[in-house]
C-alpha cells in the first residue's frame, strides 16, 4: 500500500460495506449503514488529533486527564454524498466546525464543476477532514483540496468509503501531503468513471434518486 493510504480492514467496517454493496439494500438501510460505518472510519481518521491535559476531579481524587487541544477540527463535505459521512462523524464530534464544497461531475469530461464553497474560518489552525464516499477519478477530490488549501488549510485528511486505484494515484500525485483513509480500494473504474465492483452512485442510493 502507498505510504499515505490507510485501508480500515476492521471486521465491522468490512461487514457493513458488504451490506452497502448489495443492490437489494433499501435506501433507508443504505443511509443507516453509511452513518454507522462513518463512526468506525472516524476513529481512524482522527487518530492524530492533538491532545493536552486538564485537571479533572474524579469521585476519588483530582487527576490530569487527556483532552483534545487546539482549535475545533473542521469537517468539509463534498456535496451531496459527503453529507452521509459528515452526519455520522458529527455524532462523535458534535463540536466540529463544518464546511461544504459543491462540485458536480460533468458526465462527458468527468471534470468537476464548482457551484458552492463555504468553509469555517482559521482553517490554517485546524485539522481539516474532507469527506466524500467515493474516490473515483479523483478529479473532484483534488479540486476540493485545491480550494481548501487556497482557503488556508495545511493539515488535511481525506476520508472516503470506497476508492479506485486511479483516484488514489491522482490524489497522491496532486496532494501527496494529504493522507487518505478508506474502507476498501476496488479493482478499477469503468468507462463511465464509476468504481467497479463498487456500490453504484452513493448519492442516489442514499437519497433514493435515480
Amino acid at each position: 500500500m502507498l505510504k499515505h493510504l490507510t485501508v480500515v480492514d476492521h471486521p465491522l467496517v468490512q461487514h457493513k460495506l458488504s451490506l452497502m454493496r448489495d443492490k437489494t439494500t433499501s435506501t433507508a438501510g443504505f443511509r443507516q449503514l453509511l452513518r454507522e460505518i462513518s463512526h468506525l472510519l472516524a476513529y481512524e481518521v482522527t487518530r492524530e488529533l492533538p491532545m493536552t491535559t486538564r485537571a479533572v476531579e474524579t469521585p476519588l481524587r483530582e487527576i490530569e486527564a487527556p483532552v483534545l487541544a487546539g482549535k475545533k477540527l473542521a469537517l468539509i463535505s463534498i456535496l451531496r454524498a459527503g453529507n452521509g459521512l459528515l452526519d455520522g462523524i458529527l455524532d462523535l464530534i458534535p463540536s466540529a466546525r463544518v464546511g461544504f464544497v459543491g462540485l458536480y461531475r460533468d458526465e462527458e469530461t468527468l471534470k468537476p464543476v464548482q457551484y458552492y464553497f463555504k468553509v469555517p474560518e482559521e482553517l490554517q489552525d485546524r485539522m481539516v477532514i474532507c469527506v466524500d464516499p467515493m474516490l473515483a477519478t479523483g478529479n473532484s477530490s483534488v479540486a476540493a483540496i485545491d480550494l481548501l488549501k487556497k482557503a488556508g488549510a495545511t493539515n488535511i485528511r481525506f476520508l472516503c468509503l470506497l476508492a479506485a486505484p486511479e483516484g488514489v494515484q491522482r490524489m497522491q500525485e496532486a496532494h501527496p501531503d494529504v493522507p487518505i483513509v478508506t474502507a476498501a480500494v476496488d479493482e478499477k473504474l469503468n468507462d463511465q468513471g464509476y468504481i467497479v465492483p463498487g456500490l453504484g452512485d452513493a448519492g442516489d442510493r442514499m437519497y433514493g434518486t435515480k
